[in-house]
């Protein structure tokens, strides 16, 4: 049996969350492999709206096991709240939810130095989510970050103490006052005190050695799903740096965050828009400052689920997207949000760039750094809602040419369109 894996192709909030919790009861179990809450995978039904952050987006199916693998960050304070948000609906996962020992923590001083960072790049700030992510990669790759299965040793408290102390020191040379830097809205103390008090909710989760798990599962023939956070033109290795996260977000970080071998991963599900957003701050060579630009963010409802911030809208880039399906070697595409193109009189779509008066399909080593050009094919727009639709007979003719002309580019098969946010909002193709 083989590890499929689901991830983005874009600059993250693709609607990954939906698919796989459309895909979740084809699966015996769903891992998360990187990322932390810096993510937001929506996910809509039955007229109910969930967001989460950390907790893999399978935990709807309770048949199926949701694991938080080793390559993922974990916010107590945050997941505390995930948790609450599920209780409060009528759902107990913590039955079905594991947490791997070797999944690293975010410290209240790694958001607090995620902000003092910030802070001080003035103009050049990254764009990031102020959760903590870049500081506690960081200690996590210098060797001193502090793990899920610490908390299971008589050194936590000492290891605690000593990053606190490290994290202070640091957040001195960029501020001053970095203890009136407030999380969550809250003083640094009384947001720390809580943090503290929610570590008890990991210490009841049930903690695994996520390798070995997941290496017996597929001995025994159980079907896995890996789920990626975030989006490959935001990896820190192929994305746009240094405007990306700091985990890798491709297919390749599935063997590092949760202990697989590469001759495990089987299909690889490549999600992408019909069109392209990006939050925060970076390199965006397809992006609108027009009326279309602002017509795709309102109708797509293009607003962070993490931070709220308005994305950033423009038509689909196509040298982007192959090369993520390039890096990530995928193998099937899955259209999101389709019917947010519906109602424009023409659509349009970046085939090429022209950069230093040269064309080129390929992504330069540096966008931030030179001039990037698209050169668009437009095609007819359709009028039609899309939202009631059920089958690709019945979509406009328009649609269909877009998605032919998309899978003739790209070379991969595209078997999946999503129409609307709730799950059955989908068609198989």
């Amino acid at each position: 049996m083989k590890t499929d894996v689901l991830l983005g192709l874009q600059w993250g909030d693709e609607g990954k969350g939906k698919i796989v919790d459309v895909l979740t009861p084809q699966y015996d179990i769903v891992a998360r492999f990187q990322g932390g809450p810096n993510a937001g995978h929506t996910i809509e039904f039955e007229d109910k709206k969930f967001v989460l952050h950390t907790i893999p987006s399978g935990i709807f199916n309770p048949k199926s096991i949701n694991i938080i693998g080793n390559g993922v960050l974990v916010d107590p304070f945050i997941l505390d709240k995930e948790l609450k948000r599920l209780k409060t609906s009528g759902m107990d996962v913590t039955k079905n939810l594991f947490i791997s020992r070797k999944a690293h923590l975010i410290l209240p001083t790694h958001r607090l130095l995620d902000t003092v960072y910030e802070r001080a790049k003035g103009e050049k700030k990254i764009g990031s989510t102020l959760k903590g992510i870049g500081p506690a990669y960081t200690d996590k790759t210098s060797r001193n970050g502090i793990r899920v299965g610490d908390l299971e040793t008589e050194q936590f408290q000492e290891s605690y103490s000593e990053a606190q102390n490290r994290h202070f020191k640091l957040a001195s040379l960029y501020d001053k006052n970095y203890l009136k830097v407030e999380i969550e809205g809250l003083p640094f103390a009384q947001y720390e005190a809580l943090w503290l008090e929610k570590l008890q909710l990991i210490k009841g989760l049930k903690k695994i050695d996520s390798e070995y798990y997941l290496a017996e599962a597929l001995k025994e023939n159980k079907k896995i799903l890996a789920e990626g956070a975030q989006g490959t033109m935001l990896d820190v290795d192929f994305g746009s740096y240094p405007f990306v996260t700091s985990s890798n977000t491709t297919s390749a970080g599935v063997c590092n965050g949760l202990g697989l071998a590469p001759s495990t991963i089987g299909s690889i599900f490549g999600i992408f828009k019909a069109y392209c957003t990006r939050v925060g701050s970076g390199p965006f060579p397809t992006e609108l400052f027009d009326d279309s630009g602002k017509e795709l963010q309102v109708k797509g409802n293009e607003f962070g689920a993490t931070t709220g911030r308005p994305r950033r809208c423009g038509w689909l880039d196509l040298p982007a997207l192959k090369y993520a399906v390039m890096i990530n070697g995928v193998t099937e595409l899955m259209m999101m949000k389709a019917d947010v193109l519906s109602g424009f009189d023409e659509v349009k779509v970046a085939t090429h760039y022209i950069v230093d008066g040269k064309e080129t399909n390929k992504i330069p080593f540096s966008c931030n750094q030179v001039v990037v050009e698209p050169v668009y094919q437009t095609f007819p727009g359709w009028q039609e809602n899309l939202t009631e639709v059920k089958t690709f007979d019945d979509l406009p003719e328009n649609f269909k040419n877009y998605i032919r002309f998309i899978e003739s580019e790209v070379g991969v098969p595209i078997k999946l369109v999503s129409v609307g946010p709730d799950r059955e909002q989908t068609i198989l193709l």
